[in-house]
């Protein structure tokens, strides 16, 4: 059973590692290898070639069920439910959406953002939309969320926006059988109960699996300390309601007499429906079926009085859990539950000391931080070394308070709503008692680790690695395991040579961010924009691409100008990252920074042997605050690359009155996304670009870049790559010798756009 699981998890997560998919003709020609490996009883390699055809079979399935790309950005009516609790904020209404009918045929499941709506959407409402709709698109970067694969996983086929015109027209309220109108209703009644309690977020999060509400801050302590697990519906939680379920039913039940059924039997079937119960009031989310199918593997064991292995048990719960779903293992979520349920199989069984329950308990706790750190590492780039020290007060507290006392809540405040008022007093305490806890150990020094992002081959040597610290006292040798961990955390991410440069043009939608690294200094051009209040790119790309290269420290930060998708994620970089200092034109509008000076003409240094050199604004700048762009030319050897923000005609005439030949560079970052009143002929011709590389969003509003400036680089005979298709672009310049990756392309898997 063990080998078979194994087996079925490698043939699956083998698949998820293609840039394309093998066509379903292939699968015709698999059915005679499975058949001829269950006639020779192959039986591991039966289930490989099981989990590859399944996988293939499901990913052609979610492919297929994608918008066509003749129907992007147009205007479309649809008709469909509300799938889920909206997340709500003062400017927009996001949501995802079942389709029941639409003309042209459309995905079965959209993500739709209703900007400013005229009235409240709630989950289960059955709406009727015009919206304009794209394919799954994201930003990919090293180290960066991979948007698609999130989209991919939960079959969402398309993403897009209402339009206001003509009205959205809500049909029908939700059925009163609906389970996502019984959570909106719980999590309205709670809001409307008690609207200004600072506990109801943590509240609605635990008993409902809600955490639109949860502020940003405190996603960030809990990311630190390691406790994220606990605030989201988990395994943890659904076990331990079926735990503690169980327990009273077996003692209830022995006590009965009624012993013509096994206690055991009713116990497990109990412990079982009430995990049900939970898991609907959960919204039934993949991680949350994820967990009941862990759960009903074991309980079911109990009800036909099986006395399996619990490593067995494992096995059986992962088969299962593959069955239902393969791209599962597209989740970093189901790594962590099985990986965890797995360690604290092996360190709690089959060892012949009986220790204390307060050891057993704190060794569980450390082999588990232990053991899920390499993946945490590679998923996150972020672990949380106080995660130990917290998570052994936050466990019990979340666990034996918290989320029996939320349950309770939620019962009370339609029963009996005075004593759920009592109760929300004393869990309040307990929920903000937490919080602050945890928030002094994420504020303690190396509270959390940012490893580079290591590659996959590392992260299999650290998973042996914890093994054997983890094995047994009498298992000689134990200490090698440090050594398999290094590569993880301590894996040399390279740095170029003197006089060498590595150039990153980050994808970061319709915007600019850009990483140059010499040997022993790091300069960031520009930080892309800022969405929210708690989203913007310096903290969702431009950060984790630093951490992922092993940069601790930046030493010159520049912001070309003022515009938004320039300067928006300037403050997450330094409220995060030493920096040194910042040049900009617009010093006044840098938060975060102490002494911001001002980018001017004339200003050059050098670093490694490579010159920066500041070509403009002059001291008496442009009215047009593009055109006051800092506009840096980097020099390595013959080889010069050129930022130039988001200069126009009148500043590039400038420059090429100002500097004439000396313009020249190999590689030019395109003036103002690629926009037709940028990039003029004359400039062109003076910067004589090898190499044209546009900032733009996929799709974006201004039609970046214009046809009519493609065809001047064209007629330049200069190439030219698009952030919007190529993902992140590296450029390496090597003693005069350019190379140019596009991360989509070097890093490609099949579920990600071709667009």
């Amino acid at each position: 059973m063990v080998l078979s699981g194994l087996f079925f998890l490698a043939g699956i997560s083998l698949v998820q590692q293609l840039a394309v998919l093998p066509g379903l003709s292939c699968l015709v020609w698999a059915l005679p290898v499975l058949w001829l490996l269950i006639w020779r009883r192959h039986w591991p390699l039966m289930w490989l070639l099981i989990g590859v055809i399944e996988a293939v079979s499901v990913g052609h399935y979610r492919l297929s069920d994608r918008l066509a790309s003749e129907l992007e950005g147009l205007e479309l009516p649809v008709t469909g439910y509300i799938a889920d609790l909206p997340k709500q904020d003062e400017r927009r209404t996001s949501f995802n959406i079942i389709v029941t009918s639409s003309v042209p045929r459309l995905p079965h499941k959209l993500h739709l953002t209703w900007y400013y709506p005229e009235q409240p959407v709630k989950a289960g409402q059955l709406w009727q939309f015009t919206v304009k709709l794209k394919r799954p698109h994201g930003s990919l970067n090293p180290g960066g969320f991979d948007y698609e694969r999130y989209l991919f996983s939960l079959g969402i086929g398309a993403t897009g926006y209402v339009r206001n015109a003509p009205a959205p027209g809500l049909l029908a309220e939700a059925s009163w059988y609906s389970i996502a109108a019984w959570r909106q209703n719980i999590a309205d009644k709670l809001a409307a109960r008690w609207p200004n309690s600072s506990a109801i977020a943590l509240i609605k999060a635990l008993s409902i699996g809600d955490g639109n509400d949860i502020k940003p801050a405190q996603w960030q302590i809990f990311r630190d300390t390691g406790t994220l697990h606990l605030i989201v519906i988990s395994g943890s939680h659904i076990g331990l309601i079926a735990g503690i379920i169980y327990l009273l039913v077996l003692k209830f039940w022995a006590r009965t007499g009624l012993l013509s059924y096994s206690p055991y039997r009713i116990a497990a079937l109990s412990a079982l429906v009430f995990a049900v119960i939970y898991a609907l009031l959960a919204g039934f989310s993949i991680p949350v079926i994820r967990a009941l199918l862990m759960l009903s593997a074991a309980m079911l064991s109990i009800v036909c009085l099986r006395h399996s292995l619990a490593i067995k048990v494992l096995a059986l719960a992962l088969i299962i859990v593959l069955a239902f779903d393969p791209l599962s293992v597209l989740s970093p979520g189901f790594w962590l539950s099985f990986l965890a349920v797995f360690i604290i199989i092996y360190v709690a069984n089959g060892r012949l000391s009986s220790p204390a329950n307060w050891r057993i308990a704190m060794q569980l706790n450390w082999a588990t931080a232990l053991a899920l750190a390499p993946v945490l590492a590679f998923a996150f780039q972020q672990v949380s070394l106080i995660a130990p020290l917290a998570n052994i007060i936050a466990v019990p507290v979340v666990s034996f308070l918290a989320v029996p006392l939320s349950l309770l809540i939620v019962v009370l405040v339609y029963v009996c709503p005075a004593l759920a008022d009592w109760l929300l007093i004393i869990n309040s305490a307990v929920l903000n008692g937490l919080v602050y806890f945890l928030s002094k150990c994420a504020s303690l020094p190396l509270a959390s680790l940012t490893p580079p992002e290591p590659p996959l081959w590392a992260l299999g040597f650290a998973w042996l690695g914890c093994l054997l610290l983890l094995a047994p006292a009498a298992v000689p040798g134990r200490w090698l395991g440090v050594i398999f961990l290094l590569p993880t955390f301590g894996l040399n991410q390279g740095k170029p040579q003197a006089g060498a440069i590595s150039f990153t043009l980050l994808d970061v939608g319709q915007g600019l961010s850009a990483v140059i690294q010499t040997a022993n200094h790091v300069l960031v051009y520009d930080t892309g924009a800022k969405f929210s209040e708690e989203n913007d790119s310096g903290q969702s790309t431009v950060l984790p691409f630093l951490h992922a290269k092993a940069i601790d420290r930046i030493d010159s930060l520049v912001i070309s100008h003022g515009d938004n998708d320039h300067i928006g994620g300037a403050e997450s970089v330094l409220r995060q990252m030493a920096v040194e200092q910042v040049l900009s034109s617009v010093p006044e509008q840098i938060r975060g920074f102490t002494s911001p000076s001002n980018c001017l003409a004339g200003q050059t240094w050098q670093w490694d042997e490579v010159t920066f050199s500041m070509l403009s604004p002059d001291v008496v700048g442009f009215e047009s605050d593009n055109n006051n762009s800092c506009v840096l030319k980097i020099q390595a050897g013959q080889t010069a690359l050129l930022l130039t923000g988001d200069i126009e005609a009148q500043a590039e005439s400038q420059l090429v009155k100002n500097y004439a030949d000396q313009l020249q560079a190999d590689v030019l970052i395109a003036p103002h996304h690629g926009s037709k009143t940028s990039s003029s002929r004359a400039f062109l011709q003076a910067v004589k670009p090898k190499l044209v590389l546009i900032p733009s969003g996929y799709r974006n509003p201004f039609r970046h870049p214009h046809p009519s400036v493609l065809r001047r680089y064209q007629q330049m005979q200069a190439h030219w790559l698009s952030s919007a298709n190529s993902g992140a672009i590296q450029v390496d310049v090597v003693k005069d010798q350019l190379s140019v990756a596009a991360y989509r392309e070097t890093n490609r898997k099949y579920w990600h756009s071709k667009d």
